[in-house]
């Protein structure tokens, strides 16, 4: 096929790529990958710091002081709460409508003071009812006797007319007759006087019923009925019925009840002496004794419930309180170093290191090491005699290779 004369003629030798750019191209990827290795280790030296400079997690507990325990050792820890001995949601006998409500949480109320009121109008009609039927039967019987006495006279004449021989038997027996049924009356008539007086005393029960009052003296805790509401002794209506309407607490019943492991309960005995401190009053020492040891264990949870009773109540306690108790030897002993101020702290704190008991304490976000005297043990934590002040804190969990000055962070 011919060319045309005038036809474009491509030149391809102007693609090829001229040396000297190749050299160019090549130094662009040196610089790229010389670059590209900088930010690589200026990342890996940045993870490095970070890395050596990371603030280690520790717990911490803060130190207090140990209870007095009279000279008596230690021989157990346990927490619980204060819960009474008598303590009663107070519901009516019988289903109703509350018409009154005479309490209020925090009343004291004396034994038998009346708290609320049923609506009694059907009952109290009847009582009416039951005391209309006594009245009837009371004038019933005032009828009979007077018919009896007139029957008596008259029966006297028939026997005097029948010997006489003016009146024959049957009038005779017909006199008799008479005064025999109205005695009979009578004796029905006062029969349904005393059941008439059965269903006066079951009437006024079924009124009195719908008064509630204290069964003891002691303190409302729980209001839990309005005016307007339906109660009932069972529950039934859903949630429109209320089955109480008020708990009452006798104050004077509290007590502290704790579970203890079932390996430990061998350090408990009867009467045994305990100091308990309330967690809302840490700084208040209260001497108790152990009350009773139930007979019966958790066989879930593998404790015994132990209860201890409050060698002197006090209006600061109150019930369901959180409370720590310790159970003390009987005997009294003198441990050494029993007159310094002790601080009490849980023995995972303490490390050995060449041979002294050390702590570390954390001050300005910094550990601080530091040797410590201990005395005795008190279950789980272990009393303080020299080296830690009230209210430091103290190390109880961190990295083993913790070392003094060494920044640390506190695990919240």
């Amino acid at each position: 096929m011919a060319i045309p004369a005038n036809a474009p003629v491509h030149d391809l030798g102007s693609l090829r790529i001229d040396d000297s750019h190749r050299a160019g191209s090549s130094w662009g990827k040196r610089l790229a990958i010389f670059f590209g290795l900088l930010v690589v280790l200026a990342g890996l030296s940045g993870a490095v710091f970070s890395f050596w400079n990371q603030k280690p997690l520790v717990e911490v507990v803060v130190a207090q002081k140990s209870a007095n325990n009279g000279g008596r050792e230690a021989l157990l820890n346990a927490s619980g709460y204060v819960t009474p001995r008598r303590r009663a949601t107070i519901a009516a006998k019988i289903t109703g409508r509350v018409t009154g409500v005479f309490f209020d949480e925090g009343t004291h109320v004396a034994e038998n003071q009346l708290l609320a009121t049923l609506d009694d109008s059907d009952v109290r009609k009847a009582l009416n009812a039951a005391k209309a039927d006594y009245e009837a039967s009371k004038a019933a019987i005032t009828d009979f006797e007077v018919q009896l006495r007139n029957a008596r006279i008259q029966l006297h004449r028939a026997e005097q007319l029948q010997s006489a021989g003016v009146e024959t038997q049957e009038q005779l027996d017909n006199a008799r007759t008479n005064a025999d049924s109205l005695q009979a009356k009578i004796a029905l008539a006062q029969s349904q006087v005393v059941s008439a007086e059965t269903r006066i005393q079951e009437a006024q029960q079924a009124v009195d019923n719908c008064t509630i009052r204290a069964p003891y003296a002691g303190i409302v805790v729980s209001k839990d009925a309005q005016v307007g509401e339906m109660v009932s002794p069972v529950s039934a209506g859903g949630g429109f019925t209320r089955t109480g309407i008020a708990t009452i607490v006798d104050m004077n019943s509290n007590e502290i009840e704790v579970d203890v492991n079932e390996s430990y309960i061998s350090r408990v005995q009867d009467g045994q002496p305990v100091t308990a401190i309330l967690d809302a009053y840490p700084d208040w020492e209260i001497p108790s004794r152990v009350r009773t040891i139930i007979p019966s264990a958790d066989r879930q949870k593998a404790t015994v419930k132990v209860r201890i009773s409050f060698l002197k109540l006090d209006p600061r306690i109150l019930p369901d309180m959180g409370i720590k108790v310790t159970f003390l030897s009987a005997e009294q002993k003198k441990p050494a170093g029993a007159d310094a101020a002790s601080i009490l702290i849980p023995q995972s704190a303490v490390h050995e290191d060449n041979g002294k008991k050390i702590v570390f304490l954390v001050k300005d976000d910094k550990a601080e090491r530091r040797a410590v005297t201990l005395g005795g043990s008190r279950g789980s934590d272990t009393v303080v005699i020299a080296g830690v002040s009230v209210g430091d804190t103290v190390v109880v969990k961190g990295p083993e290779n913790l070392r003094d000055g060494q920044s640390v962070a506190i695990r919240k």
